[in-house]
């Protein structure tokens, strides 16, 4: 017989009594199981048909052997439960969450939802831009903006390509990662950056066929303690 438990599906195996009581026992006194009667089996036993059985056999002054060294179903349950799920990791890809993404192409629909039938609550149209992965669900990522604005988007329309927006008017980009690095560009502010490597402070951005190193403080699109090589 299968019953539902707490959600889990339990094979419940039903046990033939022994025809009178002495055959129980001697066979309790070979194996130096523990007994309980029948009559308790069945206070802790819910559901029309098993009840009843219980009932009956209680009436009969029956009694089932138990053995503590049985493997029962709440044992094989409790074995088998999944791992808890680390928050920090999404749970289609493994991924860190969050994490940074770029637009693939020139537009995306973010939807209320992870399916196509809800509705479009925010549209990207600006190819390349970073947007930051918050969850995870089947083939939708749920997507957020500089500005905090986003919702579910299909997996197919963004990329691992790394970008940043320059978040500071004429962020100055360096030959090397420091303030006595030459000055080679200026970009303005909510320019689009390709993203390359990381320092504890700086990063190498290109853009414009230029390329150097701009502060992390002057970026969005990358974490304070990220580093890239």
């Amino acid at each position: 017989m299968t019953r539902l438990r707490d959600g889990l599906t339990v094979t419940i195996l039903a046990l033939g009594l022994a025809s009178g009581a002495a055959l129980a026992q001697e066979k309790a006194a070979k194996t130096g199981a523990g007994q309980l009667s029948a009559g308790s089996v069945a206070g802790t036993t819910t559901g029309g048909g098993d009840g009843q059985a219980g009932r009956d056999a209680a009436a009969g002054g029956a009694t089932i052997e138990v053995d503590p060294t049985d493997i029962t179903a709440d044992s094989l349950i409790s074995r088998h439960q999944a791992a808890p799920r680390d928050p920090n990791k999404g749970p289609v890809t493994n991924l860190p969450l969050p994490r940074y993404v770029s637009l693939k192409g020139g537009e995306g629909n973010a939807r209320r939802g992870p399916s196509l039938s809800h509705r479009i609550d925010w549209v990207f149209r600006h190819p390349g831009m970073p947007l930051r992965v918050v969850a995870e669900f089947g083939h939708w990522r749920r997507v957020e903006d500089q500005d905090g604005a986003g919702g579910w988007v299909h997996y197919s329309l963004l990329s691992g390509v790394r970008t940043a927006i320059v978040t500071t008017d004429m962020a100055e980009l360096r030959s090397r990662p420091d303030q006595n690095g030459a000055v080679i560009a200026r970009a303005e502010a909510g320019a689009i950056v390709r993203l390359h490597e990381c320092s504890k402070d700086w990063c190498r951005v290109s853009g414009g066929g230029e390329k150097g190193w701009v502060p992390k403080t002057s970026l969005w699109g990358v974490d304070a303690g990220e580093l890239r090589d």
